[in-house]
């Protein structure tokens, strides 16, 4: 047995808060009866506020790879071209999933270092006089990279590109952490997931919908029941759902919107995140490492993945860290297995748990023969430090 509380550091799932926890407790209801609509109700609003959107939202009781395949079969047919951009594993990923439903994925490669490049994707919109391309498909936090692609930036290349595909972008590991609005930025399809800035465990996925995505899917001709937004549209209405949801997740979800609109407000957690990151990536630094988004402004408030230096392996210094502190970290996924480990640091995460993982980190460098220099523990403290220096001068 180990003593103590086990140190979940994964980009996702995060850890799930106690009283989150205890509102899935709850019995489970008929899902059929007036006591639900309520239920229903607050989380499909509530996720409108998240979303930052006045359109529907829909809610499917899977992981978040269903929701990617919702947003594609909603509104795309057969043979359709899809512009995406390579900027790590999921982003791989979604396209693979593209494939595999019968469209044509037109792949922008990346070099896994940064976010989606909107110059390049102007560029090919550009090339694209006769509107092939149906879909633009962005992951706005590439986990497996630790890098944010500037959707605001997407949409002003779409838009100089007087170009009328629609926009798709995956938050699945950035909503609720880092700052998005479908609304504002034109996004016509959101995807995302319960099991990282939601706080939840995995099991629900959702799908935020513009009025010229759900235009486009009365004449979309890709095959769809489980996943049809048609399906959902009357029930949803009244808070219901067009077959058996994941009632206690709801329960839970409720709660995380509680915490996150009405009790931090979704600036502050943001505020939160972009601190933990700032901080994670200070201690990288002051032990010498490199981290692997290369670009400054596109590095995540949400993780930072970490590059082993040359001759050491990241899956041997996590497994090392694992046996001696009880702390799991994110591994390097295909093209970076191995060279890279990933530090999480979203959901209900604080200061103190943030040095608790510097320090985990630290200590498995040292034990797993990492060569890194001491210090990076204290490099993130003074950052952390820096949110009370005005409150000590008024003082």
């Amino acid at each position: 047995m180990t003593a103590g509380r086990h140190f979940l550091q994964i980009p996702g799932p995060s850890n799930v808060p106690d009283r989150i926890l205890r509102a899935m407790d709850y019995p489970t209801m008929d899902h059929r009866g007036p006591a639900f609509a309520d239920v229903g109700r607050k989380a499909l609003e509530g996720m409108k506020a998240v979303f930052k959107t006045e359109s529907r939202v829909v809610i499917y009781p899977s992981s978040g790879t269903g929701a990617w395949e919702a947003a594609l079969v909603n509104t795309l047919s057969p043979g359709d071209s899809v512009l995406m951009f390579e900027t790590g594993h999921f982003a791989t990923l979604w396209k693979g999933l593209a494939e595999k439903l019968g469209l044509n994925p037109v792949f922008i490669e990346g070099d896994w270092r940064s976010g989606a490049d909107a110059d390049a994707i102007e560029a090919r919109l550009r090339e694209d006089a006769g509107h092939e391309i149906k879909a633009v498909c962005v992951v706005h936090n590439e986990t497996s990279t630790g890098a944010v692609s500037p959707i605001h930036d997407v949409r002003r290349a779409m838009d100089a590109a007087k170009h009328p595909a629609l926009l798709m972008v995956d938050t699945i590991s950035s909503l609720a952490s880092v700052d998005f609005r479908h609304d504002e930025w034109g996004v016509d399809v959101t995807v995302s997931g319960s099991q990282k800035g939601l706080m939840l465990p995995p099991g629900l996925s959702f799908n935020a919908i513009s009025e010229k995505a759900i235009k486009a899917s009365e004449a979309a001709g890709l095959k769809r029941s489980y996943w049809s937004w048609d399906e959902m549209e009357g029930p949803n209405k009244t808070g219901y759902f067009p077959y058996t949801p994941a009632t206690n997740l709801l329960y839970g979800l409720n709660e995380a919107l509680d915490m996150l609109l009405h009790e931090e407000g979704l600036e502050n957690v943001f505020a939160r995140h972009k601190r933990h990151g700032e901080a994670a990536r200070a201690a990288v630094e002051a032990w010498g490492l490199d981290v692997l988004c290369k670009v400054p402004e596109h590095r995540s408030p949400v993780l930072t993945a970490v590059m082993m230096p040359e001759g050491h392996s990241a899956d041997n210094f996590r497994a090392v860290t694992l046996r001696h502190y009880d702390m799991s970290l994110g591994n390097g996924l295909s093209k970076v297995a191995d060279r890279v480990f990933r530090i999480g640091h979203l959901g209900d995460f604080n200061d103190l748990m943030l040095c608790g993982t510097l320090s985990g980190v630290e200590m498995g460098l040292r034990d797993a023969g990492v060569p890194h220099k001491a210090g990076g523990v204290q490099a993130a403290m003074e950052v952390l430090g820096r949110k009370f220096d005005g409150a000590r001068a008024a003082a």
